[in-house]
């Protein structure tokens, strides 16, 4: 009973009614970050909004919306203090001297254009994965952030909770030996993501391994701690709607061994927008997992992506005793049990921002070579990269 009480405990913390931060009112305090976020976005209020409810240091400030109707209803339901609409909306909120950081969860196509123009009005910027349709517009937008003296960050956001490190440092510390396998899934069950949806639409950078696919390549890379080596093979369930759209894929890779001589490690990544119904009535739950097989046993951690809701990490030693752990949050530093990896994630960015050191980071090298691979695989499953932007930022 307890651990269900946790749980609602932790999503009404995380995602409802976030505790108010103690010393917002603190006088003596620097003023704090003003937040404004391009498109009313579904994934936003996760993503920044309810996470900013109980940072300190900043303050939700600005929405804009192509219909100013939208913009100011949201504005309105979550706190904002002003909004922008239109077709010139997202220009006139980049144009806000007042705003320190844009949140950028517009669809994929437009990451690098509003991103460079973001940059360009000297914003720090906080960008929804894949970063841009190709790596090379990922190079670009960190290059003109390196330019600028600003921070940008891609929103992997699991990276950032206990959880995922936790089953990091067991990998690392040699409890289980070398790694020698690492799968990662993460597939939605059919009818979930509809016809209409922005997913499903080849110009805005649609498609499974753009969207849901980018996680399981991010996470087996980073338990890896390395880049793959090769792409040996990947295959698309194309969109009967139109082909050049992905609603799953599945990819074999390898990365060098960790250990000079030895096999390499194979990996098994999976995404899925339909996974089929179970007896073609009921909806399957979403399947988010991650398992690395070492020489002398195995971890598997459920629910990588959202762990705040529930996980668990299942460690397997060979001829050992399994047991299960849980991570909600650090053994030191920053943190509570119903910090969403959102929240965990907006730490670490403010964190950048204002100077400090925070507990974890996505570089722009590590963000470049996620999309770099998200191309290798598209490129071998005969679908191809997702158009580049046509937008040609200007140059001084």
């Amino acid at each position: 009973m307890s651990s269900v009480f946790g749980v609602f405990k932790r999503i009404y913390a995380a995602f409802i009614s976030p505790p108010r931060p103690s010393n917002v009112e603190d006088n003596n305090a620097s003023p704090p970050l003003r937040i404004g976020i391009l498109g009313a976005a579904a994934i936003a209020p996760a993503a920044l909004v309810l996470p900013a409810k109980s940072h300190p240091e900043v303050e939700l400030y600005a929405i804009a919306a192509r219909d100013i109707g939208r913009a100011e209803n949201f504005a309105k339901k979550h706190g904002f203090k002003k909004w922008y609409g239109g077709t010139d909306g997202y220009q006139e909120l980049l144009n806000d001297p007042a705003i320190d950081i844009v949140y950028n969860p517009l669809p994929n196509g437009l990451h690098y254009e509003w991103t460079m123009k973001a940059l360009a009005a000297g914003k720090h910027v906080l960008l929804e994965k894949p970063s841009g349709n190709t790596a090379e517009e990922t190079r670009r937008m960190f290059s003109l952030a390196d330019q600028k003296g600003l921070v940008l960050l891609e929103a992997f956001h699991y990276k950032f909770h206990p959880a995922i490190q936790r089953v990091r440092a067991i990998i690392d510390s040699g409890e289980l030996g070398a790694i020698k396998e690492v799968n990662a899934t993460l597939a939605f069950p059919k009818g979930l993501i509809g016809n209409n949806n922005i997913r499903m639409n080849y110009d805005l950078g649609g498609g499974a391994m753009m969207d849901c696919g980018c996680y399981p390549l991010s996470c087996v890379r980073y338990l890896a701690s390395n880049n793959p080596s090769t792409v040996i093979s990947a295959t698309a369930v194309r969109y009967p709607r139109d082909p050049r759209i992905d609603i799953g894929t599945t990819a074999q890779l390898t990365f060098a061994s960790p250990t000079p001589g030895k096999e390499p490690v194979n990996s098994t990544i999976k995404c899925d927008f339909a996974t089929p119904l179970r007896w073609g009535l009921i909806p399957r739950w979403p399947e988010i997992s991650v398992r690395a097989v070492c020489e002398r046993g195995s971890i598997e951690m459920f629910n990588f992506v959202m762990p705040v809701i529930y996980h668990s990490i299942t460690v397997t030693p060979d001829g050992g005793v399994t047991r299960t752990e849980k991570a909600y949050t650090f053994e030191s530093g920053k943190g509570e049990e119903w910090w969403s990896t959102y929240r965990y994630q907006l730490e670490a960015f403010v964190d950048k921002i204002k100077g400090r050191t925070p507990q974890t980071w996505m570089s722009a090298e590590d963000s470049i070579a996620n999309m770099e691979w998200v191309e290798k695989i598209y490129e071998e499953s005969g679908l191809g990269s997702r158009p580049q932007s046509t937008y040609v930022h200007p140059t001084a």
